[in-house]
């Protein structure tokens, strides 16, 4: 039997980023706010003192902090042709579990996405044509602009306590900050990180090929910082363990030690752990969200949350296959092209390359997760003319190195064997004297590529996986291809010892091999109901009460991190339910 809960004004599926900032934002409003988390509770306090947050076996060889695959997976294929199977051991992409989600062993590198991006089909048309846009390529404008969004990334960089600096600050280009990026109001919170020899190296290598090299922003605070809500940050020690790990000196921007801690201060908000929701219910005309089902853990018992408004904040994934499974709006075909619900999934492309100096010390154990220098000249840089290359989107690159941690960092030349003395003396030879300059490239949508339920594996709570159907696409192929050469063209300017072939991603995509968390699509956004599942308020068009907050509305992806462009969404529309639909609830929002 069900067990029923009293209505309340809004209940949020998944309590990480985007779950965080809209449980503190309306709670602080008096709505009264049920949070749902399906993996368990934690705390800085408890779960991240030191020394067992370094303890390499539990969090990065068994992902401590990620998804329990034995409970929850996905199915993958390249092909339709093909017959999609489990994806049994991490590789590909690692999404959080637990209290605060992805957002607590994420690395922090925080980008803005602009108008390049936001009306990304208009702005190729104009200037290459609409013959430039592949016919399998589904890219379209988001219906949402900077200018819209620009304060509330200004807010969420605040709260995250980033750490950069502004290369375009109220339209005054400042050479020390990023040239391409749109122009921002105010400064970053606090300075960049102090830069490593690494990062040094890769400056001058790109400056003196004509680039425009600056530290990344990142959510590592470069200093003792109180953001707006009052959380005290402590300094950024160069640990080397960002990414997979919690922060053991709470310089991390999480939603674990910002804005989940100051909702559970309100008293209308409840924090339920250990809540897996498995539907979306509807009303009988199907026109509203009336809450959601879902199955306490710890107990077994099936559980019903009513709700005026549903939220949906989850991994992205597990947006739209929440949507699935709850039947909400129709499922995409990619043979007919008709359908929304799974829509445009995309992922991230890059390359890399390991240079090896005899005469140069790293120190990579003294790193962050934003410990690097990068180059937007190929992504952000509309002056950069893509029709030689005849590809859309970019890549950013990079140099430097966020961690060297002894039992995941070996860096070894080419022609190293794999195991034994050898190995272990190239290893201790090369440890201390290696770099690494890689890209991080944008993925365009194609119509092949997309997401579905899979119609043989199910999950522990006994409802279908979701299928992932992906694989790099010619126009993904160009792009690696051209990142690499430029990564050639950096590295080798360095005058390495010796330097690893950066190699594109031209092979099929192999799920077993780490690349990106990056996840985009499935539920995405546009400009009517006709292309799109939620409009730019992040609002559903089939249920106007429910709101979809996640990487899963990203129509595209970009060379970009999302979390910068996450909190911004999550915040505007927090501002949005608060001060225009509680006005007209259950109304569109125009």
């Amino acid at each position: 039997m069900t067990k029923s809960f009293p209505e309340v004004d809004v209940v949020i599926v998944g309590m990480g980023w985007c779950g965080g900032i809209l449980a503190k934002e309306l709670s602080e409003s008096g709505m009264k706010v049920v949070g749902l988390e399906r993996g368990a509770t934690r705390t800085v306090e408890n779960d991240f003192s030191v020394p067992h947050i370094r303890d390499e076996l539990e969090y990065h060889a068994r992902t401590g902090l990620a998804q329990n695959l034995k409970k929850e997976t996905w199915t993958v294929r390249n092909q339709i042709s093909e017959t999609a199977l489990p994806m049994r051991k991490y590789g590909s992409f690692i999404p959080g579990d637990g209290l605060g989600g992805s957002g607590v062993h994420w690395n922090g590198q925080t980008w803005r996405w602009t108008d390049m991006e936001f009306k990304i089909k208009s702005n190729y048309v104009e200037r290459y044509g609409q013959k430039f846009i592949p016919e399998d390529m589904t890219i379209q404008d988001w219906g949402i602009t900077y200018a819209e969004l620009e304060p509330y990334y200004d807010h969420f960089e605040k709260i995250a306590a980033v750490s950069g600096v502004a290369g375009n600050l109220n339209g005054q280009i400042r050479n020390e900050g990023n040239p391409f990026e749109a122009p921002r109001k105010n400064q970053y919170p606090l300075p960049p990180l102090k830069q490593s020899l690494a990062c040094d190296l890769f400056t001058k290598a790109a400056k003196d090929l004509g680039y425009h090299p600056f530290p990344i922003a990142t959510a590592n605070a470069s200093a003792a910082y109180k953001n707006p809500d009052g959380i005290q940050f402590g300094q950024c020690q160069y640990c080397g363990f960002c990414e997979k790990f919690g922060c053991e000196s709470n310089a991390k921007g999480s939603p674990l030690n910002t804005v989940i801690p100051v909702a559970m201060r309100q008293p209308t908000f409840e924090l339920r752990t250990n809540s897996w929701v498995t539907k979306v219910l509807m009303s009988k005309d199907k026109k509203q969200a009336t809450g959601v089902n879902y199955l306490n853990t710890v107990t077994g018992e099936e559980c019903f949350q009513a709700a005026k408004i549903v939220i949906l904040a989850a991994f992205g994934l597990n947006n739209t296959q929440l949507m699935l499974t709850s039947g909400i709006g129709s499922v995409y075909d990619p043979v007919s092209q008709k359908g929304l619900i799974g829509k445009n999934y995309a992922y991230q492309t890059g390359a890399n390359a390991n240079l090896f100096f005899k005469d140069k010390i790293f120190n990579p154990f003294m790193s962050a997760g934003g410990l690097i220098t990068v180059m937007d000249d190929f992504h952000a840089n509309w002056d950069f003319d893509r029709s030689p290359q005849n590809f859309i989107g970019g890549a950013t690159i990079w140099g430097g190195f966020f961690n060297g941690r002894p039992l995941e960092y070996h860096p070894t030349p080419p022609g190293t064997p794999s195991w034994g003395s050898a190995w272990k003396e190239s290893m201790a030879t090369w440890y201390q004297k290696t770099m690494r300059i890689a890209a991080n490239g944008s993925v365009m949508p194609n119509r092949y590529n997309y997401l579905d339920l899979d119609s043989t594996y199910k999950n522990a709570a006994g409802t279908p996986l979701m299928r992932m159907t992906f694989d790099y696409k010619p126009n993904e192929h160009r792009l690696s291809t051209f990142a690499a050469g430029l990564i050639d063209q950096i590295g080798k300017s360095l005058n390495p010892t010796m330097m690893t072939k950066p190699a594109p991603r031209v092979t099929p995509w192999n799920a077993a091999v780490y690349q990106s968390t990056h996840n985009t699509g499935g539920t995405i956004m546009g400009t009517n109901p006709s292309n799109s599942v939620v409009n730019k308020n992040c609002q559903s068009w089939d249920l106007h009460n429910l709101f979809i907050l996640g990487s899963s509305v990203f129509p595209h992806n970009s060379a970009y991190n999302p979390t910068g462009l996450l909190g911004a969404l999550s915040y505007r529309t927090a501002d949005i339910i608060k001060t225009i639909y509680q006005k007209n609830p259950g109304k569109l929002i125009t």
